[in-house]
């Protein structure tokens, strides 16, 4: 072995397996940290260094790249299934605030939907963020949106509706709709870089039921219209078209016209009971990239049973 074939293993060992930055390996070695990043790149291809996708992995990845390509999606991010729903939901909320995380940049502004999920992103997200956030609420509702715990590390500044998600009558739902506080986040949602929504399915532990927005009548009358889960509270059918109820007449909430507009959103849900839903805000366009876990997608990926 010559010398450049023994500083390339050493750069290699230093970096894949002791985890040394680059720049110490330059300090330690002599060398620039330049001289380092040629090595490197060296060592993969002189295959001193080869890299091995798990198995477990390898059946992520596969199930990402298919729904990509049978959805027409940017992206997909597939985490390990878990037990129950509500771990699911946990787990694909920190999966989310990781990817979102990879993805912004100072003073970053992002869209961001109401449900349990998003709540859940959202305070991840705001812990973990190195750099200023700022969301911007798709719907009414101030108090979904408010964080967990207003602890110092809470790190994004909230641009809220100042109005409920749903009022009595669809003249008070007209007249709030045009003034100019709630004008205002309205024009800021189509300036974010981003947008993230969760997708809620037609079931009894729905975080709508559960918070007194609706009530089960509600839902078993939806259901009676075709609806099979909401976006931003705006229900829609197996084919992701919007249900016309009274309700949506009185929904302080982005339009699903608008979301669809959207250049860049992000869907984040998992569980069987959501599994209706998600296929329909697919169909319907909704979605660009889909966060979800592997039970989820892998039910996504069989054929439509209609």
């Amino acid at each position: 072995m010559n010398y450049e074939e023994s500083l390339i293993v050493k750069t290699a060992w230093y970096y894949y397996i002791e985890n040394m930055t680059q720049q110490k390996i330059s300090d330690k070695l002599g060398i620039s940290r330049m001289k380092v990043i040629k090595l490197l790149d060296k060592a993969r291809q002189n295959g001193v260094i080869q890299f091995k996708i798990s198995q477990e992995r390898s059946h992520h990845l596969q199930a990402e790249q298919k729904l990509i390509k049978k959805w027409n999606l940017k992206d997909a991010f597939v985490v390990p299934s878990s037990p129950d729903d509500s771990c699911a939901n946990d787990n694909v909320a920190k999966a989310a605030a990781m990817y979102i995380n990879d993805r912004i940049t100072e003073n970053t502004y992002i869209n961001i939907g109401y449900g349990d999920t998003l709540s859940r992103v959202l305070n991840q997200l705001a812990t973990v963020a190195e750099t200023p956030l700022s969301a911007v609420s798709l719907t009414g509702g101030v108090s979904y949106y408010l964080p967990n715990t207003f602890s110092s590390v809470f790190n994004t500044k909230l641009y809220l509706y100042p109005a409920p998600l749903i009022v009595s009558t669809k003249e008070l739902c007209s007249q709030l709709s045009h003034e100019p506080s709630i004008q205002e986040i309205s024009r800021m949602v189509n300036l974010a870089s981003m947008t993230v929504i969760s997708i809620g399915g037609i079931n009894e532990d729905a975080t709508i039921i559960k918070n007194g927005i609706f009530t089960k009548n509600d839902f078993l009358y939806l259901s009676m219209q075709g609806a099979v889960g909401d976006l931003l509270s705006h229900f829609i059918d197996k084919d992701g078209n919007p249900v016309e109820t009274d309700i949506e007449e009185r929904l302080l909430s982005t339009p699903l016209s608008t979301l669809r507009a959207l250049p860049n959103v992000i869907g984040v849900a998992a569980g069987s009971s959501k599994v209706k839903a998600i296929r329909a805000s697919l169909k319907g366009g909704y979605l660009n990239t889909l966060i979800t876990d592997e039970e989820t997608a892998l039910s996504l990926l069989n054929e439509d049973p209609g």
